[in-house]
């Protein structure tokens, strides 16, 4: 994921009549998505994504994916994360690679 992948995402959600938006994405990277988007007035945007890919027999990719639908929702308007059943401000969030989960730092 680059920059200018990250580009294309903003622009992709700034030109969408939806003002709900759920983005699917790498973990590895999504802080930094999620960053890039943080100043799109007016829309509730969530990235979600899976510690344990989909393909794995143990995954949190359904779980994840219902948590950020709810959250998209319900919350007001802004950008946010959800996994492992938490909602997290991107701009105060890391990976947590030792815990396998992501927290507010």
């Amino acid at each position: 994921m680059t920059d200018d992948d990250r580009r294309l995402i903003r622009a992709k959600i700034e030109d969408d009549s939806c003002n709900r938006i759920v983005v699917i994405h790498g973990t590895d990277t999504m802080i930094q998505t999620a960053n890039m988007l943080h100043d799109i007035p007016g829309k509730t945007i969530v990235l979600t994504g899976s510690m344990q890919p989909a393909r794995f027999k143990s995954t949190d990719a359904a779980f994840n994916v219902g948590v950020a639908v709810g959250a998209a929702q319900a919350l007001p308007p802004g950008v946010y994360i959800a996994m492992s059943g938490r909602i997290l401000d991107p701009r105060h969030a890391r990976k947590n690679l030792d815990q396998g989960c992501f927290e507010m730092i």
